[in-house]
């Protein structure tokens, strides 16, 4: 069996970043390290990972990039869905406006402290 239990963002400031998750999805942290340069968030099935680019450096030799705050986000989004995308919006940097898609799902991104995109948006019916 197979199963997709993680994601880690390589982010500049681990507890800033878990801190921002925690604080605008209401998620818990479940584990920090003393050092502070790896965290997860209590997420449900899938949990979200912070790890410093200084641990990840350590562990991907050939190197990798790196979102930066002065370029486009990655093309990758992490979704959460809720029945209050506004309410939700509001606690962020809003990226692209809140829109209806022709299946009737309302949608908005907003940038996460590293730059990463976050889609908030309602179920899809």
């Amino acid at each position: 069996m197979i199963k997709f239990k993680y994601l880690i963002l390589y982010v500049e400031d681990v507890e800033k970043s878990i801190n921002f998750y925690q604080n605008t999805f209401n998620t818990q942290i479940k584990f920090i390290t003393p050092e502070k340069d790896y965290g997860e968030l209590l997420t449900g099935e899938t949990t979200i990972s912070f790890a410093s680019v200084s641990l990840a450096s350590s562990n991907i030799k050939k190197g990798f990039l790196f979102s930066k705050a002065e370029e486009k986000p990655f093309g990758i989004e992490l979704g959460f869905i809720t029945d209050h995308v506004e309410a939700l919006v509001e606690k962020a940097v809003l990226y692209e406006d809140i829109g209806v898609k022709p299946w009737g799902q309302k949608v908005a991104y907003i940038k996460d402290p590293d730059n990463y995109l976050v889609e908030i948006c309602t179920e899809i019916q």
